[in-house]
């Protein structure tokens, strides 16, 4: 950042009429209000892009544009030590040495800015950073070509470039006043770069400089603050939350700054801060007031009229929105919206879907609610009609039964009942609807079957079991065809609940009852164990249906028992596989998403992986087409992926596949992918917000050990190992799963020398063949600890019938294990033909991991088969550079010592660092104020030489600290 200079000439010059004065305000950085927050990462933003022509801050209003420049001039140039949550001076009194960077000039524009004031004011703030004097070298006219000529050259020829921070620059409404900034930029030598802070509607080439990178751009995203800058604004302003409490305030405000003031500003008076923030939204009178007058105010009657309908849906696309409005322009309306940033928010979808910042919505959907009750039950009829045309049956049933479209809800419910049962954890912001009339239930009691299905998708299971009790009520006076047909959705419902509500013995029961209703002659589908006793005497009876009615059965009985089974922590990736081929056949969409998500990640732990492969990218392929959100679904088929590229030894990959899946999974995406570079905070990582996905954390702390393990690091590993295995303690049906973690941390233990508690994990395997990976895994073990013969006791027979069944990296193993045996008993030829039949199992899926980490003894034993031959030469030939690469492994230095020792407190913090917390948490853990903690953080990277978290906790490994 330049030297801030104090001040501007602000007099007119002589001989020239007299003109209005020019005000110092406006030639100053703003104050504003107490207390300002650092942000050290925008201000290092900032700092680096003004090293080029142009800084754009773009954004609406109250997302702290001008707080933000007049902070970063403020500072001049102190970023680099200012800490987060630093409160910025309120004068630009630093000292900063005269030949730092470029000298700034600022220019605050204001509404009714013509040509001839904007440059009045440019030419005052352009004299004062050259220099010059009025000698007509800088005009403070808009220029004639020659003036901009004259003022060019006055600029390139300037000792330092001048740094010209433009606020509110949008306010300027006539592009001419622009065009002689333009020409400057072009021709001043790179002496002249701009800072601009504005909303949108800018009169510059922006696509110009976009494309020539000649544009750095600040946006709403970058803007927003973080969970740390939260607790820091609310910790200046007296008003400290715990830190669930600050994620819920950044989450329901998007970190839309100025909501966080008045938050902080509000919540020091509530006798109850953590209730308030759980009901804090736009409707707010606060918020509410801002919102109306600085942003609302600011858009067109049309674009807000826009906004307001479409703010009846969660996500809007150009058809829905032109269906809710009836303008044929509302897609490229909003299109511009989300490109002036703040206000909607492009998903990352094809075509593209929108949403709406949370607490403008809050606002936009109270307005709706006070629209004519005919005029709001039409929009939700023209929703409801898009939404059923366009294949989204849950949000074309809320929206009938809003409307009051009784006929077209109870339709939506019969023919997709098996689409209306949620799958996700994503809240659904849906108000009940009003309950249908009685006479329109006893005419039509599937209408109270609708109903409960509504409100079991939007999580309110008390109103849907009392709506299912209501509607099984009308069963009796229905006619045989249509009474069974009706049964059989009350039964589906009753496993929706069940699911739902987690009763998974009243799931497995409703799946009976439900799968007896089958067609006869129908595909044979294993039915559970029999149902408990109690069951309702009320279930259809079979023969029902046809052939779409028996494959939509399976699929849904078949996802809701491998949901279960999930749960539970088993394994059931055919049970998935059926299913999704069932909702396909029967041309279920959300429902095959579900499967192909779940058998993506089950076949990539079985090892089969082409198929998981194809399964994931068909699962990530669906949700974006169709403005679907699904997190969860796509965590499964990025940790599919991941899955596969770990077990392909594509650690980059892994890594990155992690990242994608880490957020659904309650972990910080930065904190899971980049463990294989050893860039990012190892600690255990262990997500909290998962808790119903043991399968899907298992496999994640699996990938991320082996990366751990490695980056050299297998003590973070094996960490992770223990608490997956932990949380699996208490599930039987967990059992192939918790081998397969037992395995790999014995692997992990005895990779660091700790062979007696490895082989205490793995006791009693080789008497227990139901586990074969921890017979595997203790006959590596025993040949690691030099015992051949124990080794080949213990190994099981991996060529059996039985085998089969394994997983494929467990079953390599065991052959790797069985030819490195055969080879050390001097049976060369038999190594040989055994290790072909393992690169004949392994060559169609890709898996190299267990030949290329394995121990050196596979090495050469793969070393000499390329040169005996092999149907598998350039396999090989890969394999073999790929273990010379993969074995090798960064080396421990010795502990060191440190100049000035850490205290015992800085130790302890120092161990929190490895681990996901944010400082707020860390400070929570400790009962410590946040304060305290980055004064022990400060002084932690000074004695070890470190400028961040990273860099200190590398640091720190290297001196066996810890």
């Amino acid at each position: 950042m330049p030297e801030q200079r104090d001040g501007a000439r602000v007099d007119t010059a002589p001989g020239r009429p007299a003109e209005p004065p020019l005000l110092a305000s406006r030639l100053t950085p703003v104050v504003p209000p107490e207390p300002v927050v650092a942000r050290p990462r925008l201000l290092r933003r900032l700092d680096e892009g003004s090293a080029g022509p142009v800084t754009l801050v773009a954004a609406p209003a109250g997302w702290g544009k001008t707080t933000l420049l007049a902070s970063w001039v403020r500072l001049a140039g102190a970023t680099p030590d200012a800490d987060p949550g630093a409160v910025v001076p309120d004068s630009g009194e630093l000292s900063v040495s005269p030949e730092v960077g470029p000298v700034p000039a600022w220019v605050s524009v204001e509404i009714g800015d013509d040509g001839d004031r904007l440059w009045a004011y440019l030419a005052a703030a352009l004299r004062s950073a050259t220099g010059s004097a009025d000698d007509g070298q800088v005009p403070d006219r808009p220029p004639r070509p020659d003036q901009l000529e004259l003022l060019a050259a006055t600029l390139a020829a300037t000792d330092r470039p001048v740094l010209l921070v433009l606020d509110d620059l949008h306010r300027v409404a006539d592009p001419a006043a622009l065009t002689g900034l333009e020409f400057l930029l072009r021709h001043a030598e790179q002496r002249l770069r701009l800072v601009i802070g504005a909303r949108a509607g800018l009169h510059l080439p922006l696509h110009r400089l976009r494309l020539a990178g000649e544009l750095t751009e600040i946006g709403p995203d970058e803007l927003a603050f973080t969970d740390d800058e939260v607790a820091d604004l609310l910790t200046a302003h007296g008003a400290a939350l715990p830190a669930a409490a600050v994620h819920r305030l950044r989450e329901r405000t998007g970190g839309w700054p100025a909501a966080l003031r008045i938050a902080a500003l509000a919540v020091r008076a509530q006798p109850d801060p953590e209730r308030w923030v759980g009901q804090f939204g736009g409707d707010q009178p606060e918020i509410a007031g801002y919102l109306h007058e600085e942003v609302l105010a600011t858009l067109d009657p049309a674009e807000e009229d826009l906004l307001r309908r479409t703010a009846l849906v969660e996500t809007v696309c150009a058809d829905l929105a032109e269906a809710l409005t009836g303008r044929a322009e509302a897609g490229q309306a909003l299109a511009d919206l989300a490109r002036a940033g703040g206000l909607l928010r492009r998903e990352d979808s094809r075509p593209p879907w929108y949403r709406c910042a949370p607490l403008l919505a809050d606002l936009l959907r109270a307005d709706l609610a006070r629209l004519p009750a005919d005029e709001l039950r039409e929009l939700h009829a023209r929703a409801a009609d898009w939404y059923a045309g366009d294949g989204r049956p849950a949000d074309g049933l809320r929206h009938a039964l809003a409307a009051g479209r009784w006929d077209l809800a109870g339709d939506l419910f019969v023919a997709h009942w098996p689409e209306l049962t949620r799958y996700d954890r994503d809240p659904v912001h849906a108000p009940a609807p009003v309950a249908p009339p009685a006479e329109v239930i006893r005419a039509d009691p599937e209408v109270a079957l609708a109903c409960a299905a509504e409100r079991a998708y939007a999580g309110d299971l008390p109103a849907a079991t009392g709506h299912l009790r209501a509607a099984a009520g009308h069963a009796a006076g229905l006619p045989l065809p249509r009474r069974d047909r009706f049964l059989r959705l009350v039964t589906a419902l009753e496993l929706t609940v069940a699911r739902l509500a987690d009763d998974r013995v009243e799931v497995r029961a409703a799946a009976a009852r439900l799968l007896r209703t089958r067609p006869a002659g129908a595909t044979p589908t294993r039915v559970p164990d029999s149902a408990p006793t109690g069951v309702a005497n009320s279930a259809p009876t079979a023969g029902g249906g046809g052939a779409a009615d028996d494959a939509d059965l399976r699929a849904f009985t078949g996802t809701a028992l491998g949901l279960v089974e999930l749960a539970d922590g088993a394994l059931p990736d055919a049970r998935f596989v059926r299913a999704r081929a069932a909702a396909r056949e029967a041309g279920r969409p959300r429902t095959e998403l579900v499967g192909a998500s779940r058998a993506a990640l089950l076949l990539a732990v079985r090892g089969e992986l082409r198929a998981a492969e194809q399964a994931a990218r068909d699962a990530l392929g669906m949700p974006p087409c169709r403005g679907w959100s699904c997190r969860l679904d796509c965590a499964y088929a990025y940790l599919a992926l991941a899955t596969v590229a770990l077990l392909r030894d594509q650690p980059e990959e892994a890594a990155a596949n992690l990242a994608l899946a880490g957020p659904a999974l309650g972990v910080p995406a930065g904190q899971v992918g980049d463990d294989a570079a050893g860039e990012a905070d190892p600690g255990d990582g262990w997500p909290s917000a998962a808790p119903d996905e043991p399968v899907a954390v298992a496999v994640a702390a699996l990938c991320r050990a082996q990366l751990h393990r490695d980056s050299g690091d297998p003590a973070a590993g094996q960490r992770l190992l223990v608490r997956a295995r932990e949380a699996l303690a208490e599930r039987p049906p967990a059992a192939e799963l918790a081998g397969l973690l037992r395995a790999a941390e014995a692997e992990l233990r005895a990779e660091r020398g700790d062979l007696d508690t490895a082989r205490d994990l793995l006791a009693g395997a080789a008497e227990d063949g139901t586990a074969p990976v921890l017979a595997v895994a203790l006959a590596k073990l025993e040949l690691l600890a030099g015992d051949a013969a124990a080794a080949g006791r213990a190994l099981p027979g991996w060529q059996a019938p039985a085998a089969t069944a394994w997983p494929l990296p467990v079953r390599l193993d065991a052959g790797l294990l069985d030819a490195v045996l055969a080879d050390r008993a001097g049976d060369g030829r038999r190594a040989g033909r055994i290790l072909e039949q393992v690169l004949d199992l392994a060559g169609p899926q890709g898996c190299r991991r267990v030949f290329t980490r394995a121990q050196p003894p596979v090495r050469d034993l793969l070393a000499a088969h390329l040169d005996a031959g092999t149907a598998h030469f350039a396999l090989v030939s890969d394999l073999v550079r790929g273990a010379g690469q993969s074995t090798a492994r960064p080396a421990v230095e010795p502990r060191g010592a440190l100049d000035e020792p850490l205290t015992e407190r800085e130790l302890t913090i120092l161990r929190y660092l490895q681990s996901i917390l944010s400082n707020v948490e860390i400070a929570s853990e400790l009962s410590l104020s946040v304060n305290t903690v980055k004064t022990h953080v400060r002084n932690i990277y000074r004695k070890l030489d470190a400028t961040r978290r990273r860099e200190a906790v590398r640091r720190a490994r290297e001196l066996r600290l810890i």
